[in-house]
């Protein structure tokens, strides 16, 4: 197969999520994916089930064969604080960190439930890679409405220029955008006490800008202010 000519790359990695009891693999966010790629336009989307840490590193190798200007890899599976499927987040973590500086990945979408609730995980192995972002949730998040703001999330990351990855504010704007559609203090899961949580309490941002001297800092509360300023400009 030719090398691609596209500018950018989606990387989808998926574990079975059997959310009935007649789903046989049927759901899945990748036609999500190609969904948003095919707005965008000049986006490659490669895609491969994940079960196990062997099976993730696999896909992992299988997936990396090109280096594109912009690379987003998107992890999507039923999540706990610890793992992602069958794969600790921090192995997880490790091998994409791994990974960014030779093919480019720059952005990182956990869609997985308590994915994000170690933020310090996410700053932790975000430093010093090529990562400019990432982000999950920190409860549990309902699948299909966490599909749709994970691919406004990864759409906006897309149209992000390379100068835009220079500075924080940004990536702040752009994810602000992403995300002011979407109600921050509607319920977007449960703590693991069964308490309600709302959007803006669960999904967790990190950014670290390019260039030295930058660190992977958690961005969250900043990026939900910004999204409540654009919805007031826009009903005034």
């Amino acid at each position: 197969m030719p090398k691609s000519k596209c500018k950018n790359a989606i990387l989808v990695f998926e574990s079975p999520w059997n959310l009935d009891n007649y789903d046989a693999n049927r759901s899945s966010v990748l036609p999500f994916v190609q969904g948003i790629a095919k707005m965008r336009g000049d986006t490659e989307v490669y895609f491969q089930n994940f079960h196990d840490k062997p099976s993730f590193k696999f896909a992992l190798e299988c997936l990396c064969r090109q280096k594109f200007d912009n690379t987003i890899v998107y992890i999507a599976a039923h999540g706990s604080k610890n793992r992602i499927g069958k794969v600790s987040i921090k192995d997880l973590l490790i091998a994409i960190n791994e990974k960014s500086r030779e093919y480019n990945i720059k952005g990182l979408m956990l869609g997985s439930c308590f994915a994000g609730s170690q933020t310090h995980l996410l700053q932790e192995h975000t430093q010093g890679s090529n990562l400019r972002w990432s982000a999950g949730y920190s409860s549990s998040c309902d699948w299909l409405t966490g599909t749709m703001i994970d691919c406004a999330i990864i759409h906006s990351a897309l149209n992000l220029k390379n100068a835009q990855y220079k500075s924080r504010e940004p990536m702040v704007k752009a994810f602000a955008s992403a995300i002011s559609p979407f109600a921050s203090n509607a319920v977007i899961g449960e703590d693991e006490d069964e308490n309600d949580v709302q959007l803006s309490d669960s999904l967790k941002f990190v950014i670290q800008p390019e260039g030295q001297g930058y660190h992977a800092l958690p961005e969250s509360d900043n990026i939900f202010q910004h999204a409540y300023g654009k919805r007031l400009a826009e009903v005034a």
